[in-house]
């Protein structure tokens, strides 16, 4: 698995350019310009793997655009040794982003094509994030919860009522929330009852798909 000198500078060139967008959490710039977000992606879309845009990859699915990931991990504003649900692996381009800021990751995908392509990819790149799970996202992970912090890598319509409960006092949980172009939100746990709730502006995001067990 190659990854050049050449590739690093584009690395280079993007953390740059989302330094521009309003990027400013080093830990989120450092952990994307380890992370060689080309063997993540098809190898024909190798020459433009760090252009600020998203691509197809299995299963009908993207690989958000790196603006996406940089903007969700600074929200969530990630320590070391944090417990993170991501809900949706996808490429698992962010699994490894999070997994280079030291949390300890623990992720759930619904399409078992790219469950078992992620499965396989993440080792060959020394990247371990603790749990890699094949279910409905919707229902979180009870079995590992409560967590420090959930990201949604997909939109949904709804905040699922499951992540929230999931979710530490103290905790954040980021997701899209929408049906065609969604809001980016931020919901902080304050209580066992009491969420406080944040809004960033329009984003796109596959739909989060439900009752997959």
């Amino acid at each position: 698995m190659n990854d050049s000198l050449k590739h690093l500078g584009k690395r280079r060139q993007l953390i740059e350019l989302l330094r521009t967008k309003g990027i400013s959490d080093e830990t989120v710039l450092e952990a994307m310009l380890k992370i060689p977000r080309h063997l993540f992606l098809n190898s024909s879309f190798e020459d433009f793997a760090y252009e600020d845009k998203a691509f197809p990859i299995a299963a009908g699915q993207t690989i958000s655009q790196p603006y996406t990931v940089a903007f969700q991990s600074q929200l969530l504003q990630v320590k070391p040794e944090e417990k993170i649900l991501e809900i949706g692996t996808g490429s698992g381009y962010q699994t490894a982003v999070l997994c280079a800021m030291g949390a300890k990751v623990y992720s759930v995908e619904r399409q078992v094509d790219l469950f078992k392509q992620t499965s396989l990819l993440l080792p060959k790149l020394n990247i371990r994030p603790k749990h890699l799970s094949f279910g409905d996202g919707y229902k979180g992970l009870p079995t590992f919860a409560p967590f420090d912090k959930i990201i949604v890598t997909a939109g949904a319509p709804v905040v699922p009522n499951a992540l929230l409960s999931q979710l530490k006092i103290g905790g954040r949980l980021v997701i899209p929330v929408g049906v065609n172009d969604q809001i980016m939100t931020l919901y902080i746990r304050q209580t066992e009852l009491r969420f406080e709730k944040h809004e960033f502006g329009n984003f796109r995001f596959v739909p989060l798909l439900e009752n997959k067990s």
